[in-house]
């Protein structure tokens, strides 16, 4: 459905500007163009004529400069104009003298003697600000600022520049936010009154919401801090409207799938392993687990979100799912993002089970199964094996990373697929997975130990359930965690060593993580690609990230008579499996690592983790390795080293870290310190992303309520027959990246 909106710039602004907008900014179309909102407002006082100023009155005034001089504030001496520039660190005042042709109006500006070379005698321009009285002169005192050129001087362009709300947008120096506000001004009086409207009129006055033509003049044309507002509002229940009905249309497909429904068996492999639980469920893990039955007992396919803390017992709800499955003759697959996950994952699986995982082995018990483990260092043999496994149905549990979703690999049934740390994956990583389960859809239960504020879990996963764990398992001990500020109080780090060699004489183990292996160049733990620390003076300085190489060597001279190796991912995999072994058995005091073991690594006897560098990693991450201490009796303690200087953004998190082990808390401080996009997936799709207004934090009413009217359109009108403006809105986002992951989710 081709609209006004739908234009392209050039019937507009012409070929030449049409081409600036299209290469510089990206855009195409009168649509594009409106949608361009602005990133804030500049407020102006009313265009008030000279004769009418009155003392205390935010006003703007058109003039003529008519005199310029600068005064050293020290020496009360006038400063030639010639040597303004000189003068740009010291204490000034800027006089300038306007004249309307029949008053003059004095201007003051202090410590801004750089303004004297642009308010020459004869320069045009609209100046804003409080009228105030000095020494029976009236003045405005440090006014903004705005030059006009002579073509700017009509009335008409005059009164657009002074409106009481400036709108400045987003620009460059090829196009700068006066452009684009005149090309904006220039659209809007072409259009019609009334513009096809994506929110339909009902729902228009259900919420109390502006038109589209309305909220477009509004938003760039503010006449009151209310138009702004108004627009605003409109603008994100759009956003809103669009995204939860793009969500609640794959609901509605996703319900229309075939999925083998898997009810609960009695007497079967779960009954048999939930006698043998040496620990009671929490009422959480319980509630979860009645939740995900009923899922599976569906000939629907589940898509299910499992998110809790870390340590909250997320492995146990899955493995009692996966059970489930496999009672009813179907195979279970446990994705997972790194081989030592993965083998850490196959080894607790099987633990776990015991004997129940001993199918056709002597010993094995009656309801038995087989864990499969498929990884891309197994040897051919191996590799062999596991996939004949999986193909055959042998193996009711398959647990990998990567390789499982290889061509090659395929499942006899594939009933349940099972994803950890589910944004780890990219989208059709996942989507490939699920494909193996032939005609019918797989049920999906993803975790993630990062929990997701209430608002980004039903905004990106708009179309899964989401079931949550958040109470921890008896026996957990308390987790303190501390900033070592190393540069500072260099002797915080010494003691944290010390510390170490304490903790290590008590009978208890360390682990000492590090951004880098060795000699790498991007440091693949900053979240914020930052490789700069603030030194005591402001000074931005290049540092080189600590390496576990370094820190080994280092601390075998502090450490000389303790037990300290090494582990990381370039390991081959039958060294990095001794290393594990080693430091699970107790044989191994300080391990020395890199993020590979941030999840899924169980080392009740480990109470310390000291993380170097802890500013390149991002808060969930060091949420995510703090976990690793304190899983037995013994309270764990986490020191955040950093070279960092108190007061700085990067040392902000850490201090947040250090304050609250509430994983839920520190998730929402995380989303709120990065862009919007990578929220959404962005960093997944390689595209910015499509919300402009909308925060999926603080706009959790609106959501709430687009959620709603979305469900409601979608459940009588599927295609959006009735709504051919919304239909044609959705079918733009639909083409990008951003909603195609939005889908795939």
């Amino acid at each position: 459905m081709k609209t006004d909106i739908d234009r392209k710039l050039r019937d507009f602004l012409g070929a030449k500007t049409a081409k600036t907008f299209a290469d510089v900014l990206e855009i195409e179309t009168v649509g594009e163009l409106l949608r361009h909102y602005p990133r804030r407002y500049l407020k102006k006082g009313e265009l008030t004529p000279f004769d009418e100023l009155e003392v205390g009155d935010q006003a703007t005034v058109n003039g003529r400069v008519k005199k310029v001089t600068v005064r050293s504030l020290d020496t009360k001496a006038e400063i030639p104009l010639a040597d303004v520039q000189r003068w740009t660190r010291r204490k000034t005042l800027t006089k300038v003298v306007v004249t309307d042709g029949r008053r003059d109006l004095e201007l003051a500006f202090f410590n801004q003697p750089w303004l004297a070379t642009k308010l020459t005698p004869g320069t045009a321009a609209l100046f804003w600000g409080e009228v105030t009285m000095f020494r029976e002169t009236m003045q405005l005192k440090s006014p903004g600022t705005e030059i006009l050129d002579e073509e700017d001087l009509t009335e008409a362009e005059i009164e657009r520049r002074a409106r009481p709300f400036r709108p400045l947008y987003p620009a460059t120096a090829k196009l700068p936010t006066a452009t684009i506000e005149r090309s904006i001004k220039i659209v809007l009086d072409s259009l019609d009154e009334r513009l096809d409207d994506p929110i339909p009129e009902l729902i228009l006055r259900n919420e109390r919401l502006l038109g589209l033509r309305e909220a477009l003049q509004k938003v760039h044309l503010p006449d009151t801090e209310k138009d702004i507002s108004d627009a605003q509002q409109r603008f994100r229940f759009e956003e809103a409207l669009v995204m939860q009905t793009i969500l609640a249309q794959r609901r509605a497909v996703t319900d229309a799938l075939n999925a083998v429904a898997r009810p609960r068996v009695e007497g079967g492999l779960l009954d048999e392993f939930d006698q043998r639980l040496p620990f009671e469920l929490t009422e959480g893990q319980a509630e979860v687990g009645e939740e995900i039955f009923a899922d599976l007992a569906r000939p629907h396919p589940m898509h299910r979100l499992l998110q809790g803390e870390v340590g909250s017992g997320k492995t146990v709800v899955a493995m009692r799912a996966m059970l489930s499955v496999v009672d009813n003759g179907g195979q279970a697959a446990l994705l997972a993002p790194t081989e030592v996950l993965a083998v850490q994952h196959h080894k607790t699986l099987t633990k776990m089970l015991g004997d129940l995982a001993e199918q056709g082995m002597l010993g094995g018990a009656e309801h038995a199964t087989k864990i499969g483990l498929l990884t891309g260092s197994l040897n051919a043999a191996g590799r062999r094996t596991a996939m004949l496994d999986a193909a055959s149905g042998a193996a009711g549990i398959v647990v990998g990373t990567h390789a499982l979703l290889e061509d090659k690999v395929q499942f006899a049934d594939l009933g349940l697929v099972v994803v950890d740390e589910q944004h780890r994956f990219g989208v059709e990583q996942r989507a490939a997975l699920s494909a193996k389960s032939g005609d019918n859809t797989p049920h999906v239960l993803v975790m993630t130990a990062t929990p997701i504020p209430r608002t980004v879990a039903m905004t990106v996963f708009g179309d899964v359930a989401v079931s949550t764990l958040t109470q921890l398992p008896a026996g957990r001990s308390p987790i303190q965690s501390s900033v070592v500020p190393a540069k500072e109080k260099p002797e915080w780090l010494q003691r944290a060593w010390t510390r170490v060699r304490e903790e290590v004489g008590k009978g208890h183990q360390v682990y000492v993580v590090c951004p880098r292996i060795g000699d790498e160049v991007k440091n693949a733990g900053d979240e914020e690609g930052e490789l700069l620390e603030t030194d005591e003076g402001g000074k931005k300085q290049a540092r080189p990230p600590i390496s576990v190489m370094q820190v080994a060597e280092a601390l075998g001279e502090i450490l000389y008579d303790l037990r300290v190796e090494i582990l990381h991912g370039r390991l081959p995999a039958e060294e990095k499996d001794a290393v594990m072994s080693r430091f699970a058995a107790g044989d191994i005091d300080v391990l020395i690592a890199t993020t590979v073991i941030e999840v899924g690594v169980d080392v009740p006897n480990a109470s310390t983790m000291v993380i170097m560098d802890a500013d390149r990693f991002g808060i969930s991450q060091l949420h995510q390795l703090r976990g690793r201490v304190g899983r037995g009796k013994v309270p764990g303690l986490c020191l955040l080293v950093t070279d960092l200087w108190p007061g700085s953004k990067s040392y902000g998190r850490l201090d947040a870290v250090a304050s609250t082990t509430d994983g839920f808390e520190l998730s929402r401080i995380d989303l709120e310190t990065r862009r919007e996009g990578d929220v959404l997936g962005v960093a997944q799709s390689g595209r910015r992303t499509s919300l402009k207004l909308l925060s999926v934090l603080r706009d959790e009413d609106i959501i709430l309520a687009a959620r709603h009217v979305a469900n409601s359109i979608v459940s009588v009108d599927a295609e959006l027959a009735e709504y051919p403006v919304l239909r044609s809105v959705v079918r733009s986002a639909l083409e990008s990246e951003t909603t195609e992951y939005l889908e795939k989710t």
